[in-house]
């Protein structure tokens, strides 16, 4: 049993480490707010590509329909 006045021992590599993953997934928090895309954002993005990958295959004219 500690005597008055003595604090708990504290292991430094494992507080080093524990502060670093906290910073780690503090970035990685705003990384996806930054950069990240909601499913819908991506399959709506998808699906517009594909929309004017069409579109434009579509009004392609080839080099041999000359009439």
């Amino acid at each position: 049993m500690p005597g008055p006045g003595m604090g708990d021992v504290v292991n430094l590599r494992k507080a080093r480490k524990k502060v670093e993953r906290q910073l780690d997934q503090k970035s990685a928090a705003e990384n996806r707010l930054r950069f990240g895309r909601s499913k819908t954002q991506r399959t709506l993005g998808s699906a517009r590509d594909a929309k004017v990958r069409r579109d434009l295959d579509q009004h392609r004219v080839e080099a041999g329909d000359e009439r």
